[in-house]
């Protein structure tokens, strides 16, 4: 990969700043999420995770044993499972991840019209793989590559950069690795969550919940916990709240190794025996809604909240909304007006 630039953290100190970056409008932006299932089907999700637990950068298991492990258990198993959590959560367009992340790309292509914008997926389709080829063949030699993922992570951000390296020899490539407290993002964020508090009611807790990691990757070095930290502190910080009004937990594990803590159904269970009975759980690592966010939190653990004699009221992500589009728009822009 020529000349390829990572960007580690905001790369603006003042919102001002975005908006007077030149551009070069032979650039092309890919906005890359996680992927999805094509369908809520079983054979589709199989398929699905099939990839994405057979990369090494999310799951570290020497691949002579896990490899049987997973196709030979772990997918028989899950696959219909997931299937039936997906369909729960599936729109008419297809899957939310893929339908909001599509309308970010395009929200973020009107921002900034003279780049061309597209949508990846570093698992399933359109892949970040046959993209990153098909613009070399069309003879692209600029590339801004956005992984939406807030807070750096060898298990998200990391596997993009491997695709990213192994596909753009030649190119001229800015990949963006974090904005965990990028100022305009950070304000998106609290602006939403002000907006919700005013709508429901300012007194109740606020849970920031975040995805998982396996304890074993934080001890190796992953800085992710530490980015989670400061996007929620930032967070908070700009919606106005003070230190007892909100706490972060993590969701989404796997497996039986020791995950990051505390889990946000174990928050959600020391908030009602503290007499808790109203919480509002905002997710920020994850830029759409998607399967964890919908299923996992909005469903499956405000029923489990319920149980307890709390409400729980999710605050959806930003998706496709204009703040949203704007915030990272200004941030690629900086982005590549800081390397030229």
């Amino acid at each position: 990969m020529a000349a390829a630039r990572s960007v580690p953290g905001p790369p603006c100190a003042r919102l001002s700043e975005y908006d007077a970056m030149d551009t070069d409008a032979a650039t092309t932006l890919l906005v890359v999420n996680l992927g999805t299932p094509e369908a809520p089907t079983a054979p589709a999700v199989r398929r699905y995770l099939a990839e994405f637990l057979g990369d090494p950068r999310v799951v570290s298991i020497p691949a002579i044993l896990w490899k049987p492990l997973l196709h030979g258990l772990i997918l028989p198993l899950r696959g219909p499972r997931s299937a039936a959590n997906y369909a729960k959560v599936w729109l008419p367009e297809g899957s939310p991840l893929m339908v909001y992340t599509r309308r970010l790309a395009e929200r973020m292509q009107a921002a900034i019209p003279e780049w061309k914008v597209l949508p990846a997926m570093r698992y399933g389709e359109p892949a970040l793989r046959r993209l990153l080829r098909d613009l070399r063949q069309e003879g692209v030699r600029r590339l801004v590559i956005l992984p939406l993922y807030p807070q750096y992570s060898t298990t998200t951000t990391a596997s993009v950069a491997d695709v990213v390296a192994a596909e753009t020899q030649g190119m001229d490539v800015t990949l963006i690795e974090d904005y965990s407290v990028d100022p305009a993002w950070v304000e998106a964020m609290a602006a939403t969550i002000r907006s919700h508090r005013q709508q429901g009611g300012s007194g109740r807790h606020l849970l920031f919940s975040f995805h998982g990691l396996p304890q074993r990757v934080a001890d190796n070095g992953d800085p992710y916990p530490q980015r989670c930290v400061a996007s929620a502190e930032a967070i908070a910080a700009s919606a106005g709240l003070e230190p007892g009004q909100w706490s972060m937990a993590y969701q989404s594990r796997f497996g039986r190794e020791r995950w990051l803590e505390p889990s946000t159904q174990g928050e959600l269970d020391r908030l009602a025996a503290a007499g808790v009975r109203e919480v509002d759980v905002v997710c920020p690592g994850f830029a759409v809604d998607c399967i964890e966010t919908l299923e996992e939190v909005a469903l499956g653990l405000a029923e489990h909240f319920e149980s307890k004699g709390g409400q729980l009221r999710y605050i959806p992500c930003l998706n496709d909304a204009p703040e949203h589009a704007a915030a990272l728009a200004r941030l690629v822009r900086c982005a590549a007006g800081k390397v030229e």
